[in-house]
Formats: structure tokens, sequence, C-alpha cells
């Protein structure tokens, strides 16, 4: 791909034909703030907050949609970009409740960020307006209609990335409307994943929390063989969430229902804590020395009585392809037999 060679704030970037001026500006270090820009989607432009100067263009243009060409010069930091983000912003908390001290979403909520950055203390309010048809609820999420700003993240994530196609945008009395379609919610949750404020909210978790409250810990989702990566949110020792790493192979932010929803197991008082071994018809506690030593005795006898093909393995497609590849190896190098199998295959 050939590259252009453009001016930024008064620097010198090479960037690729093809890419935007945010992405541009984005590869230089150079930040221009954003809204509903979302890496994994295309370019939505319904926020205004990216707006850029360029060359003796009279009217800015959104970064996140205008390409790059060469010998442009650009423009992101000044009065007038300054006052057209603030007037963006203030327009949509007019219709925006300010309950940021109750939102579950305060402290990492985008909009309260950009707010608070471009010095924005007071406006004109009004009774807010909802922008759903009617508030909708699952059993993992639950939407704020007076929340929504809008920005269409949900509805781009839920028809593009997902192609579910439960939100789409209507029609109403005063304007665009975001519109469920309970029959197509699969809750796979892509909708809260995207979300920049408190509009979409999870209710997995009876436990309610805040976000510097909170550690996050990296892991691979335990469902399947896909190696998905996600967040898990832990407040003191209790899972309360999980969430997809934006920038994580393979999945890039998007989780399915299990992965994102599935954890009540961990804290479950019905889990094993030590291993079981079978005793004149019961169970009895032991050491993972002991059982260890138990089924390594058992391999042996059996291969001494019948031979390394009377053993055979079967891999979970629960297991990650490490696991899966040691087992196999175990059974190959060690046992001796070529009796591999995976559940998968079925």
């Amino acid at each position: 791909m050939s590259m252009v060679k453009l001016t930024i704030d008064g620097r010198e970037v090479f960037a690729r034909k093809d890419s935007t001026i945010l992405h541009a500006a984005k590869s230089a270090g150079i930040r221009i703030p954003t809204l509903c820009f979302h890496e994994r989607m295309k370019p939505l432009g319904s926020c205004g907050i990216c707006v850029v100067e360029i060359d003796e263009n009279p009217k800015p243009v959104s970064s996140c949609s205008t390409p790059v060409a060469e010998a442009m010069s650009v423009i992101t930091k000044s009065d007038r970009l300054l006052s057209i983000r603030q007037d963006s912003l203030k327009a949509l908390l007019v219709n925006h409740p300010l309950d940021c001290p109750i939102c579950d979403k305060a402290g990492e909520c985008q909009l309260q960020d950009l707010v608070y950055e471009h010095g924005i203390t007071n406006v004109e309010m009004q009774p807010p307006t909802s922008k759903f048809t009617s508030a909708y609820s699952t059993t993992f999420l639950k939407s704020w209609p007076e929340r929504c700003i809008l920005c269409l993240r949900c509805v781009t994530a839920c028809n593009e990335l997902q192609a579910h196609g439960a939100l789409n945008v209507t029609e109403g009395p005063d304007g665009k409307l975001i519109s469920y379609d309970s029959d197509k919610c699969v809750s796979c949750g892509e909708c809260i994943q995207v979300c920049p404020v408190g509009a979409l909210l999870e209710k997995k978790s009876k436990i309610r929390w805040r976000p510097w409250e909170v550690k996050k810990v990296r892991t691979t989702c335990p469902y399947c063989g896909v190696g998905c990566q996600l967040w898990l949110h832990v407040k003191d020792g209790r899972i309360l969430r999980a969430s997809g790493v934006e920038d994580g192979e393979p999945n890039k932010g998007r989780l399915c229902v299990k992965g994102r929803y599935g954890f009540d197991f961990i804290h479950s008082e019905e889990r094993l804590k030590t291993p079981l071994i079978r005793e004149n018809g019961g169970f009895r506690e032991a050491s993972w020395d002991e059982a260890l030593d138990l089924v390594a005795n058992r391999f042996k006898q059996i291969i001494s009585e019948s031979g390394p093909d009377a053993i055979a393995g079967v891999s979970s497609s629960r297991s990650i392809n490490e696991d899966s590849y040691q087992m196999q190896k175990l059974l190959r190098a060690v046992i001796g037999t070529n009796n591999v199998d995976n559940c998968a295959r079925t």
C-alpha cells in the first residue's frame, strides 16, 4: 500500500493512502478526542467530537471518516475546534441526566471524561426525552433509555459485528430512536461492551461497585478451545463481571454469552475443593499426591496386564490447545498408545 505525507499540528506524518486522519494521527501519537468512534467498527460520524481543520477548508471535518491526502495540512487543536466540541457535548447533555453519582458507569464513562476534559461546568437543563421506544431488559442486561446519546455504537455492533439484528434505528416523533427486537436478542452483551455511557448495563452481579474498587485480571475463556481473551473484574476476591479484551486475539473484544456471563460456577459451593477417592461405595477426601499416585499406579497396572492400547484419552474442547497437546503427548510418548480423541470430532 502506497504512503502519503501530511502535516498534523505542524508535524510531518506518513500514513497509508487508505487511512483516515484519525488513524494517521493515532499512529503518530497525536490524540484526537472521540466518542462514537470504535476501532472495531466503521466510522459512524454521529457525535461531532473528532472534528479537525484541514488546509483552507472553511468547515471542519470529522477525522474518523475523512481520508488522508498527499500534502494535507491538519489542525487538531484550536479555539474554534474547542468551541465546536464543547457545543456538541452540551447538546448531548441537554437531554442526558446528570446522575453521575449513582450511575454504574461513573469513573469509566467516556462522555463524563470528555465533559471534564473540555471544561464544561454547566448546561441549560430541560426534562430529558427518552430515546428508546421503551426500556429493555433481559436476564443479563438492562437499558437506561434516558442516558442514551444516540452514538449508534450498539446498533452497529449488533448488526455488523454480531449479525443478530436485534437493535435498529427508527424514526420517532422527536427524531431517531433505538428499538429492540427481543426475538433476535441473544444477550451476547456486545452492546454493553461498546456502549460509552451508562445506557446499557449488566445486571448479572448483585454486588454494586465502582471501577476504582475493581482489579482487572486478564485470562483465557475456558468454555471452548478458541482461546478468547477476557478481563475478569474482581472485587474482594469475587468475580463481578467479564469483558472482552479489545486488542486481544483472537476475539478482539467479542465474547459469546457463555464467555461473558458463565462465571457463576467459580464461586459455587458445590465445586470440588480437594481430590476424592472412591472407597467402600463412597468417596473420601485425599491429597493431590495420594490421588495422582493412585492414578499413576492404576495406569501401570493396566498397561502391565492388558497393554498400552487398553488406555485411551479424550480431550475436551474446553481445554486450550496447549493442554490438548500435552494430553496427547502423555498418551503417545509416556503410555505408548495412539488412542487419542477429542469431543469436538463427533
